[in-house]
């Protein structure tokens, strides 16, 4: 066997399997059908290559394998009908092609027979495999075999009703090939076929005829086919066109390709010869794109088929279609179009092509017109079936039309539409001469889709059509049906009308869950949908949808989140087609919170609440009150109540409190206040009374109805045991026993609580009578005398001396005083060791009231012995005597490295268990010279992050815990940052003058800045790159010199070391000695071509350098530059000034419009051009011409025409529609060339229209040559043109917008001297005031560089104002160099006329004047459109859109272009000195054109405007919709407004220029800290004067033992005196939910430390440092908590109501840019500006629910450190609400806050836009919407207009 096509042999990766399987109802008397192929196959046709369904891979269902049979000889195909018995097929034979591959052959049976069953059967046992194969079919291969497993196989033939005996047999594909190597044979194959290659010359079939045809070829180009195949269908179409004899006066050949959408590679007329029509074929570009057949069928009918494109009448027409694929729309009508208008249709299949679909298409029969190959390999085998059919078809047509005799068929004529509506009009023709039978009238949409039809009797001449697209363009041709023949098409266009929409949308009754929308309906509406969505960001996806009837208008939106902005958008069905949308913006309400909290009754554990009530539909209320420092929250919910009293409170605790209205929909925002509990009150009026000489009675007065019980006790003064007694809450004396005589007793007394607090203890003295005594007397005594106090043997004032908390440097001292006749108290204190040589003993003396001292400063971990003793009036008492320890200086510990970066790295440690007063952390590089940097951090803070480091550099990090008394050692580590740098940085492509540069891309790199340095001279040259270039190339060198180049990576503002390389440029060559010879000759310079020799204009080329062109590619693109610039003539400002850019990631200029002023330098510039590489970023490159090279300062010349030519060969990244879209509307002419894997519809997208003459596309980059004439010619035209292509209402046309060119357009008026805006015709409108004496002019070289065109239209919208004089002037004229009038148009407001005045061809000046009634209307003070329509015969006059004068006069001459152009000139003006009339001027164009004024409609004018057929209004506004505006110039930023509907998005505005950088807000709250300064609190000052006593009770005599246990009850602290001596710190609490002030952050990270002065004394917080440039993100948060600060404060600015926040947006820089309102993650750091002064630490703010936000507070100062206390729980358990912001203070980085809703639109102003911007001013009032302003026609109050006032 030889050897197998590689077309057919596919592997298993190449194919996927369907599933096919047995055909159904494939039996006796059955037919063939094939699922897979989606219709039945029929005898003959050729089947693609396909899968038998086994148990391998792809197939469906239970599928483990799969057989892919190829047929290897496919001939063309013949459809017949099986008759009689069929026989089997024999000689079954095997060979092995692959390793798991066997190819089938067998001879085909004698006889007729409708095809084959194959079956495959495995031996071992499984499923049969079955595929019906075609009759024609005598080989197949099947593929995905298992070598050692033998199979079963029969081959049946069968016909309709008839089945052979199968041919049977089994193999293995080891035996095979066993057999295969004994035999040693080798068999060539004598089928082998090329398909690659065209057949050699003679082997084909040549049609001899000498019958002619005209032949139109139309071959699918869509994508599925591939540039492969298509080289494939190339040589087909090559085979086919040589079996014809090919010429003009023979058959002439056509050719259409089509996908999305077709079009013509050549006429029938374009080539006179066979080879030119070959050679064509050759270079048929590859096209692309969707498969819409039926589309393509009747673009040839309509373009093809016609005289104009060669057809010629009574010969033959043949049309033969090449497809791959089903089509994407209807053939069915098209093809039959054709097939009625005389077109035999031929049909070739190819691989999908589907088999129904093809017979629908071709002529019948099906047996010689259908053809179907399984792949475009086998194309070959059809062609000679196909040209025989066709050459006999030809010689059989030709017969037929010889022997009829056709009479001539006439068309309908004079087509017209009427009854135009939106879905639907009328058309209407003239009937066509002879015996009409029908007419066909064919419509289908403009921008493409399925062609309609209509017949009618050919009695009838009109027809409507129904079911069109609204706002549609509609081709429409009408064809007369005559008994064998069709007339030509009748054709024209028309466009429906817009579907009418609904109006007037209301949203009211607005509560928080529901609104109701209402608005005017439409007629004829068969229902409405209504779409309403919130516009809060998250949120927006949840669109619901509800569609009603057309009677409803009304109707309720409910289900809606409150306080949520929704936009609720309205459409009118008309049935499932919606017109445009209505549209409207409303906020929910908020769900109410209560009001009005008060607090009462306020005790030491209860409080009552009161609050109004919220709306009547809340469910009750949750309240939550929690300490406000954070230790304990609590909750409870209650009814629909307006009082409530919290219990079993703390005393002296203060407590937040918020109040949420619970709802169905949840809950409100709270209601805040504050409350502090009272202290527990001690028993009162305690006395000793009834004494006797062993007991007394003890009376107090209860304070409380909840105590539980009292403490009594008491002790002998003199020494001795102390009792005590417990009793019942309810009693209010005791009587003592059991004392001794004559003996005075410590008497105390307190209160326990039901919740086991205890009230601060009373004490009394009181003492027994002494047994002596006669006469018995009551004592009474009070909390601190008796009334005749005993004097004691020895006396001790002291108890319970405690000495604690322990510092490295202070000790405190604390007892209970027990006698308060004690004076003074002497503290001493000494080291336990007491050495007297180290330190002296240190005394205190304190008042007798004071009870503790704080001791410093001390050593360190030193032991001390503390000594108090009482000093009385009369001596000292006993001493008491404690020992106390202070704590070592220990040094942090666990020092960790994170956050490592490019700059940058975090350090960490966890402190000491010693207080301290700070960190020192020092840091050093190691490896690199550099001074050891130190900063300071408080020590509340165990984390800094390290800033403007060295990139990968190791670090030597110490941390120093410091303590009053010093440091503690050193916690050492090391850390690195991170290497930004690149890799591989090696050198290419070095010359003599250039060299370049390549490298690894960094992953993080935005930017790279290249230097590159003379080694010799010591010169430097750098540029900067984007992050994602690898490489560079340096041009304009030194030969022989060596560089470095260094690569300096960014990110972002953060710059890597250097990364740099040697290398030397080529030296120059050494030349040998030679023998003079003649010098060579210059370089010849391309002559140009006679169509560019008037060419003037800026021509600018974009071309595409991305990676995909590749250096040869690339040169073949200068290539084409060259030959196309060299085609120009003049070069330079007096001709063609050329710029090129080169685009990939960046666009390039390689030169710019002014750069060259001859062809020689241009075309040597052109040739240096370097290859760039990058990707395709077209939109960027074509936004960069704009900017960078059409301004004055590139050169770019006013009133030229600007083309640009963009050449690329890929689809763009970014988007080129918008900026192309808008450079054409400012008249540049695009042409674009696409190469290869270019997209053409974005080609499309970008070129000018006709796309026909702007959009090319060539199969490579040697396919130039082909267009290069082509483009050359229309650039040239273009280039050439007197008018040049601008767009005006959408349209394209050829002409002057003399608005812009005399700057009166909105961007520009402010600079035009004497001109002001004013709203025009209609508000939307605006026009230009010329004021007197304004004379607005222009250049004529800038305006009409190539003078006037032969005919044209002037055309004007103006008004004649009161003050302009009654004498002649000039609206519009161009003046010589010498002042004189050359051509324009003169009012004569007295005399109320008209004139025009030039020059004639012979040199006379002309004139022609008009007057009458409708010339004096526009005298009248109202506008009106004027239309001056010049032609070389006449001067006609049409005054709003109606002619009202003709005047004849000659042809015009030429004008100057040395002169100017006037408007408004006085026609007594004379030379430079010329005065102007004032007038309102609205519009001015002249149109290269005498048509224009026919087609317009003035619908500029309120009195002729017709809604139906005008254009919207532009930026019409109404009451109920929001349009988009005008974008006008930028005004001052405005106040905070009320939260308004959120319109459509609006056009992007200009890019205005970069503002300066804002100024770094002040200091927020918890902001992050400075750097550690010296620390002012590391020396103890003397300690201060005794301060009050605070709200301590006092304690009664000195007794042995204390009732309250080992410890006293401390008096509460008293309110924070002046600062006093630093506590020690306690460690830092968890962060508890948000306060007032918003979540604070964690410290910041420190600023760059300044050099650690001098300790100084404590200090007032200095004023702040000078500001540094933005400092990097605050240490402890994490990126997550910034964005939940950031997201829950964006929530809350949109949930309330901006009014709340004036006092934070108030704050905000008004020339911030930025988009938060708290510092979020920020971008790279600045550099560090000088640090401040250490602030000092504020006191902790309350932890509570947040209140409403107040005005910002100031930072406090920092407080002293508070006790020690113990380690706090964490806050609350479970997340609790979101509270609404709390204060805010003023934001760290400026940004505008969240807009508010804007208001509804305001009355427009009467000169909205008038004058340049002033300076920034306050914002006003939000507007609101006058009807009456909506598309108005007011211009304010009645103005007389030259005495035509209105009368009343």
């Amino acid at each position: 066997m030889g050897e197998i096509n590689p077309g057919l042999a596919l592997g298993r990766a190449a194919l996927t399997c369907p599933p096919w399987g047995r055909a159904p109802g494939l039996g006796r008397g059955g037919s063939a059908a094939s699922p897979g192929l989606g219709a039945p196959l029929r005898a003959g046709r050729p089947a693609d290559t396909v899968c038998i369904e086994g148990k391998m891979m792809f197939c469906r269902y239970e599928i483990q394998s799969c057989f892919f049979l190829a047929f290897l000889a496919v001939t063309a195909v013949f459809i017949s009908d099986a008759q009689g018995q069929v026989s089997p097929p024999t000689r079954l034979r095997y060979n092995v092609v692959s390793p798991d591959s066997v190819q089938i052959s067998w001879k085909a049976p004698k006889g007729q027979f409708t095809g084959y069953k194959l079956l495959v059967t495995p031996s071992s046992g499984g499923k049969t495999n079955q595929l019906i194969l075609q009759n024609t079919a005598t080989k197949a291969i099947i593929q995905g075999l298992i070598p050692d497993q033998t199979y079963a196989l029969q081959i049946i033939a069968f016909s309709e009703d008839e089945e052979s005996k199968p041919a049977q047999g089994q193999f293995r594909i080891k035996d095979i090939e066993r057999r295969k190597e004994t035999s040693k044979s080798k068999v060539k194959d004598p089928e082998k076929t090329n398909a690659s290659k065209p057949a050699p010359e003679g082997s084909l079939f040549t049609c001899k005829t000498p019958a002619i045809a005209d032949i139109v070829i139309l071959v699918d180009g869509s994508w599925s086919i591939g540039r492969f195949n298509f080289r494939l269908v190339r040589l087909f179409l090559e085979n086919l066109v040589s079996a014809f004899n090919v010429g003009s006066e023979k058959t002439r050949v056509g050719l259409a390709q089509y996908s999305g959408d077709p079009r013509i590679e050549w006429h029938l007329n374009a080539y006179g010869t066979k080879d030119a029509v070959l050679d064509a074929v050759r270079n048929l570009p590859y096209k692309g794109g969707n498969t819409l057949t039926g589309l393509a069928l009747t673009y040839i009918l309509e373009n093809s088929f016609k005289p104009e494109a060669g057809a010629r009448p009574g010969v033959s027409k043949i049309g033969i279609l090449i497809t791959d694929g089903k089509s994407q729309d209807d053939v069915i009508p098209p093809a039959k179009n054709l097939r009625d208008a005389g077109i035999e249709l031929f049909a070739i299949g190819v691989k999908n092509a589907d088999i129904n679909e093809l017979k629908e298409i071709a002529s019948e029969p099906d047996s010689t017109h259908v053809y179907n190959v399984a792949d475009f390999n086998f194309m070959h085998t059809i062609v000679e079936g196909l040209t025989r059919t066709v050459c006999s078809r030809v010689e059989e047509q030709e017969k037929e039309i010889k022997g009829t005799i056709v009479a001539s068929l006439g068309a309908p004529s004079d087509l017209v539409t009427s009854e135009i509506t939106a879905r639907g009009f009328r058309v209407s023709w003239t009937h066509a001469p002879g015996k009409v039978e029908k007419y066909r009238v064919v419509y289908y949409p403009t921008r493409g889709g399925q062609p309609e039809e209509v017949v009618v009797d050919g009695s009838l001449s009109t027809a409507v059509l129904k079911n069109l697209m609204s706002l549609t363009e509609y081709q429409i041709a009408v064809f007369a049906i005559y008994s064998n023949a069709a007339s030509e098409g009748l054709r024209g266009t028309e466009t429906t009308l817009a579907l009418p929409m609904a109006s007037d949308l209301q949203l009211y009754d607005v509560s928080h869950s529901s609104m109701r929308a209402k608005w005017n309906g439409v007629a004829g509406a068969t229902g409405y949908m209504i779409l309403y969505a919130p516009l809060t960001e998250g949120l927006a996806a949840d669109e619901k949808e509800i569609k009603i009837g057309e009677a409803s208008t009304d109707l309720e939106l409910d289900g809606l989140l409150p306080n949520t902005e929704y936009t609720v958008t309205v459409y009118a069905m008309f049935g499932e087609e919606a017109s445009d949308p209505l549209t409207g913006q409303e906020t929910t309400l908020p769900l109410s919170p209560p009001a009005n909290l008060k607090f009462s009754d306020v005790g030491h554990s209860s409080a009552k609440l009161t609050w109004d009530p919220a709306s009547k539909n809340v469910n009750g209320y949750r309240i939550m009150y929690v300490k406000t420092d954070g230790t304990e929250t609590n909750e409870v919910e209650v009814g629909r109540v307006s009082t409530h009293t919290l219990k079993s409170l703390t005393s002296l605790t203060e407590y937040t409190v918020a109040i949420f209205s619970l709802y169905d929909e949840g809950q409100s925002e709270p209601l805040t206040g504050s409350f502090t509990t009272k202290k527990l009150p001690a028993p009162q009026h305690l006395e000793i009374d009834e004494a006797s000489t062993d007991s007394f009675r003890v009376s107090w007065k209860p304070t409380s109805s909840d105590i539980a019980f009292y403490r009594l006790a008491w002790i002998p003064l003199d020494g001795g045991e102390s009792e005590e007694v417990v009793i019942n809450g309810d009693a209010d004396s005791h009587v003592i026993e059991g004392l001794l005589p004559n003996t005075e007793y410590e008497v105390s007394l307190l209160a326990v609580f039901d919740d086991e607090s205890e009230s601060e203890v009373v004490a009394v003295l009181g003492a027994t009578f002494a047994r002596t005594t006669a006469i018995p007397t009551t004592v009474t005594t009070t909390s601190t005398t008796t009334s005749k106090p005993t004097t004691a043997v020895f006396r001790t004032g002291i108890r319970n001396l405690v000495i604690d908390d322990e510092t490295t440097s202070s000790l405190r001292v604390i007892w209970d005083i027990s006698d308060y006749n004690v004076q003074q108290f002497r503290v001493t204190y000494l080291t336990a060791k007491g050495d007297r040589a180290e330190e002296a003993v240190r005394m205190v003396m304190v008042p007798g009231r004071q009870n503790t001292l704080l001791l410093q400063p001390l050593l360190s971990d030193t032991e001390y012995k503390v000594t108090i003793t009482p000093i009385y009036s009369d001596g000292e008492g006993v001493s008491v005597s404690a020992p106390g320890k202070t704590l070592p200086l220990s040094a942090p510990r666990n020092l960790r490295v994170s956050d490592e970066w490019y700059n940058r790295l975090r350090i960490s440690w966890d402190a000491p268990p010693s207080p301290t007063m700070g960190y020192r952390v020092v840091y050093k590089p190691i490896n690199i010279p550099g001074p050891a940097l130190e900063t300071f951090v408080g020590d509340d803070i165990n984390t800094i992050l390290i800033l403007n480091l060295f990139s990968g550099t190791e670090y030597s990090v110490k941390v120093f815990a410091s303590y009053s008394t010093g440091f503690s050692d050193a916690l050492t580590g090391v850390a690195k940052t991170l290497y930004l740098g690149v890799t591989d940085l090696d050198s290419y492509q070095v010359r003599m003058t250039s060299l370049c540069a390549q490298w690894q891309l960094h992953r993080h790199a935005t930017a790279y800045r290249v230097v590159i340095e003379s080694l010799v001279d010591g010169k430097k040259r750098e540029v900067n790159l984007g992050g994602g270039t690898p490489r560079h190339c340096f041009f304009e060198l030194m030969p022989g010199t060596e560089y470095k180049i260094s690569v300096h990576t960014q990110l972002q503002e953060i710059e890597g070391p250097a990364v740099s390389i040697m290398e030397t440029t080529l030296p120059f060559p050494t030349q040998l000695p030679t023998t003079p010879s003649t010098p060579p000759p210059p370089p010849t310079i391309p002559p140009a071509k006679e169509v560019c020799k008037a060419a003037k204009a800026d021509l600018a080329f974009l071309v595409d350098g991305s990676w995909s062109i590749g250096d040869d590619n690339f040169n073949k693109i200068i290539s084409f530059l060259y030959s196309t610039v060299g085609a120009l003539d003049k070069i330079g400002p007096d001709g063609t000034q050329v710029a090129i850019i080169q685009f990939s990631d960046d666009p390039r200029t390689e030169f710019k419009l002014n750069a060259y002023k001859t062809k020689e330098t241009l075309l040597e510039a052109i040739q240096q051009i370097a290859y760039k590489g990058g990707n395709t970023k077209t939109g960027k490159a074509i936004k960069h011409a704009r900017e960078v090279l059409f301004t004055g300062e590139a050169g770019m010349r006013r009133g030229i025409p600007k083309v640009l030519v963009v050449i690329t060969d890929g689809r763009s990244q970014d988007d080129v529609n918008k900026v192309s879209r808008e450079m054409q509307l400012d008249g540049f002419s695009f042409f674009a060339i696409g190469v290869a894997d270019a997209d053409y519809s974005e080609l499309v997208n970008i070129g000018s229209k006709p796309s026909e003459r702007h959009v090319f596309f060539v199969d490579d980059f040697d396919a130039f040559a082909k267009i290069e004439d082509e483009l050359i010619t229309f650039v040239c035209e273009t280039a050439s043109a007197t008018c040049p292509l601008v767009v005006k209402d959408g349209n394209n046309f050829a002409g002057f917008k003399m608005m812009e060119m005399f700057g009166l357009v909105e961007k520009e008026f402010s600079a035009v001297e004497g001109v002001s805006m004013e709203p025009g015709t209609f508000n939307v409108y605006p026009c230009y005031r010329l004021h007197k004496d304004a004379l607005v002019s222009q250049p004529t070289k800038y305006l009409h560089p190539e003078g006037l065109p032969s005919d044209y239209t002037i055309t004007f919208l103006f008004r004649i104002l009161p003050d302009t004089p009654q004498e002649p002037f000039a609206l519009w004229e161009i003046l010589n160099e010498g002042y004189e009038p050359l051509v324009g148009v003169i009012l004569d407001n007295g005399g109320k006329t008209l004139t025009f005045f030039n020059y004639d061809y012979k040199g006379d000046f002309q004139t022609v004047t008009f007057e009458g009634p409708e010339i004096r209307k526009i005298f009248y003070g109202s506008f009106h459109k004027l239309h001056v329509v010049i032609s070389k015969t006449t001067a006609k006059i049409i005054i709003d859109c109606k002619q009202v004068s003709e005047k004849t006069i000659n042809a015009a001459g030429n004008i100057s272009s040395d002169g100017i152009e006037v408007l408004g000139r006085m026609v007594r003006s004379r030379g430079p000195r010329d005065n102007s009339a004032p007038l309102q001027l609205q519009m001015f164009d002249i149109v290269c054109a005498t048509s224009w004024a026919n087609r317009d409609k003035c619908c500029e004018l309120p009195g002729l405007r017709d809604e139906e057929n005008c254009p919207a209004l532009p930026h019409s506004c109404s009451c109920s919709e929001a349009n988009k505006g005008p974008l006008g110039p930028p005004g001052p930023p405005g106040g905070p407004g009320v939260r308004g509907a959120k319109g459509h998005r609006g056009d992007p505005g200009p890019k205005g220029p970069d503002g300066p950088r804002g100024e770094i807000g002040v200091p927020g709250p918890q902001g992050p800290p400075g750097p550690q300064g010296p620390s002012g609190l590391s020396i103890q000052g003397l300690p201060g004067p005794p301060g009050e006593k605070g709200e301590k009770g006092d304690l009664g005599f000195p007794g042995l033992q204390g009732v309250p246990g080992a410890s006293g009850s401390p008096g509460r602290d008293g309110a924070q005196g002046q600062r006093g001596l630093p506590g020690k710190d306690g460690p830092t609490g968890p962060q508890g939910p948000p306060g007032p002030m918003g979540i604070p952050g964690a410290p910041g990270v420190p600023g760059v430390t300044g050099s650690q002065g001098p300790q100084g004394d404590v200090g007032a917080p200095g004023p702040p440092g000078a500001k540094g440039e933005r400092g990097e993100r605050g240490d402890l948060q994490s990126q997550a908590m910034v964005r939940a600060v950031a997201r829950q404060v964006c929530e809350q600015l949109i949930q309330g109501h901006m009014a709340r926040y004036n006092s934070i947006l108030n704050q905000i820089p008004s020339q911030s840019v930025s988009t938060r309102t708290i510092a979020g993650p920020p971008g790279e750091p600045g550099r560090p500006g000088a640090p401040g002064p250490q602030g000092e630490q504020g006191s902790p703010g309350m932890q509570g629910f947040p209140g409403s936000p107040g005005q910002p507070g100031r930072p406090g100062e920092r407080g002293l450190p508070g006790e020690k206390g113990d380690k706090g729980n964490p806050g609350v358990g479970t997340q609790g609400p979101r509270g609404p912001p709390g204060s805010t203070g003023p934001p760290g980085e400026s940004r505008t806050g969240s807009p508010g809703p804007p208001g509804s639109p305001g009355p427009r102003g009467p000169a909205g836009h008038m004058g340049p911007p002033g300076s920034q001013g306050p914002s006003g009032p939000p507007g609101y919407c006058d009807p009456s302003s909506c598309a108005g026609y007011g211009m304010g109050g009645p103005i007389p207009y030259n005495g035509y006032q209105s009368r009343r």
